[in-house]
């Protein structure tokens, strides 16, 4: 019976593979022979029966840790962080801002927004037929970042308007962040003063 055990575990090392769920397989297999040859032998058929069900345990281990790490690579390659889903909140702020310098038809803006994410605003805007810019918000929980257009309506000293803002990312919570929300205000065209309401949907 030794010989043929040592027979039957030098044949399944000489063809083990070296990928882990194939070598989980090859030791199972490996295991049921010895079972096999137990019971031809006259081993305790406890034994074999306990070594064929050890058997199944670890081919069932080696596929559980194959598709774990399959996953895992998946998700590496889309670039999706790991252990982590995009949340969504509606949102819907107000800021008031203020000017605080102007180049040509640029100007940077700051102050205060408040509302479901509240936090410090930056504006870089150009201004005429088509207001166009750039914002940040820094909040208590990172940055967001984005983009933004709206076409101005009306006349005299406050001058209403309405389109769109874009965020395209951030840092901290927020490194993640997108979405598209809509964009509404009124501009004082003397002393540029800038009032903002966004409301939309913002995924992190």
């Amino acid at each position: 019976m030794r010989s043929a055990t040592a027979a039957a575990r030098g044949a399944a090392g000489a063809a083990a593979p070296s990928h882990p769920l194939g070598q989980a397989r090859a030791a199972a297999r490996t295991c049921i022979l010895l079972a096999c040859l137990g019971a031809l032998f006259g081993a305790t058929p406890a034994l074999g029966l306990r070594a064929a069900t050890e058997a199944h345990a670890g081919e069932r281990r080696g596929e559980a840790a194959h598709t774990l790490r399959a996953a895992t690579e998946a998700r590496t390659r889309t670039g999706q962080p790991r252990g982590e889903a995009f949340q969504a909140v509606r949102a819907t702020d107000l800021a008031h801002l203020r000017l605080s310098s102007a180049k040509g038809e640029w100007l940077y803006e700051t102050g205060f927004a408040k509302g479901t994410i509240p936090g410090f605003m930056q504006v870089h805007m150009r201004i005429g037929a088509r207001f166009t810019g750039s914002f940040l918000i820094h909040t208590a929980d990172g940055v967001i970042r984005g983009h933004g257009s709206a076409y101005p309506h009306g006349s005299g000293e406050w001058e209403s308007f309405k389109g769109s803002l874009v965020v395209t990312g951030g840092s901290g919570r927020y490194s993640h962040a997108h979405g598209r929300t809509g964009l509404y205000g009124a501009f004082n065209r003397r002393t540029y003063a800038l009032n903002v309401k966004t409301t939309g949907v913002l995924r992190y």
